[in-house]
């Protein structure tokens, strides 16, 4: 499959999903919300895919939703609210649908943060189930400081993560933070050199590959 803001590629039971618009900071759009859901769709059906490993292309994991692509921007072409249809998907947040789509996986996913992680960027990876940083990484739940709610599930996900006081520091401040409060907060699992990130990711992934039967893997990972 061909996909145009994203790369994939297969080796050993690991499927590597690399967020592929550097030259955006690999911001998010519709298009690569699109391509992200039908990547987990297919790994679900797929016995060759074991586990999911995300990453970013070039010096950002995901600086956030490309604006011009904001839901609260788009013209629906009526003036009443009534008069609008509220099961239209295009209503929907398109960060929850990404993060809806990793939840519903039935393969584990890590995240290997290779750079800025803001907005979506830091709340699709809540749904994954192990989260590596490099020490370049930066992170930011910076939704009050925009103005708008948090979005893709994250006020559901952070707290459980991390504490609800922690999930509150970061969110109510809506600040930028380094992998170093990342790990002491309990967000990632361990801060990494760049060259050392991906190699970690691939080892998880490895050990997860060799030594658990993927039925159980994966009610392992429904269940909790």
């Amino acid at each position: 499959m061909t996909y145009r803001q994203i790369k994939t590629e297969l080796a050993d039971g690991i499927l590597t999903l690399t967020l592929d618009r550097p030259d955006k900071l690999n911001a998010f759009t519709e298009i690569m919300m699109a391509e992200m859901i039908d990547v987990f769709s297919r790994a679900n059906t797929d016995d060759a895919v074991r586990v999911i490993v995300v990453t970013g292309a070039g010096r950002a994991f995901c600086a956030g939703l490309e604006l011009s692509n904001a839901a609260d921007e788009r013209n629906f072409g009526v003036a009443d609210a009534e008069e609008i249809d509220w099961s239209d998907p295009r209503l929907r947040d398109i960060g929850g649908r990404v993060t809806l789509a990793i939840y519903d996986c039935l393969k584990p996913v890590i995240a290997a943060v290779n750079g800025a992680a803001v907005g979506i960027g830091a709340t699709m990876q809540l749904a994954m189930d192990i989260r590596l940083a490099s020490d370049r990484a930066r992170f930011g739940f910076v939704f009050v400081r925009r103005g708008i709610a948090m979005e893709a599930c994250s006020s559901w996900f952070l707290p459980r993560l991390v504490g609800m006081s922690q999930a509150l520091d970061w969110c109510l401040s809506g600040r930028i933070f380094d992998a170093a409060e990342a790990l002491r907060g309990g967000l990632v699992k361990e801060v990494l050199g760049p060259d050392e990130l991906l190699p970690r990711a691939y080892a998880l992934a490895a050990e997860i590959r060799d030594n658990g039967a993927p039925v159980s893997v994966a009610l392992t990972r429904q269940m909790l």
